[in-house]
């Protein structure tokens, strides 16, 4: 699976198997491939505000990560998008998911690097 994939893909190859290992940051148990078929169905709405969602991994815990490009990175109503919606819907559906991160809020405040969507 490459480093930074978008949830567009419609076929199974761009998905982790079940039985995946949790250290890619996948998860184990399908938790990734429920947290994928979720943030799939989200994502239109998203794009249609010229955003972008891509998910970045779900650990043991059920903590997701995922990364807000585009429109998203200025928009001051990402953070209500990410836990009013998109942490609140995986909540619902999805078993085991404790929380939201968007990992360009961690990029952000890194000593090393920028972080930059284009």
């Amino acid at each position: 699976m490459p480093e930074t994939s978008p949830i567009a893909a419609t076929d199974a190859e761009h998905l982790p198997d079940a039985g995946s290992s949790s250290a890619d940051g996948s998860g184990g148990d399908g938790l990734y491939d429920a947290v994928a078929q979720v943030v799939k169905i989200i994502r239109p709405a998203i794009q249609a505000d010229q955003g972008d969602i891509f998910l970045k991994g779900v650990d043991e815990s059920g903590v997701v990560s995922v990364e807000l490009v585009g429109a998203c990175v200025s928009c001051p109503a990402s953070t209500q998008t990410l836990k009013q919606g998109l942490e609140r819907i995986l909540k619902q559906r999805v078993e085991g998911v404790t929380e939201v991160r968007h990992v360009g809020e961690e990029l952000a405040g890194a000593d090393e690097g920028t972080a930059v969507s284009l």
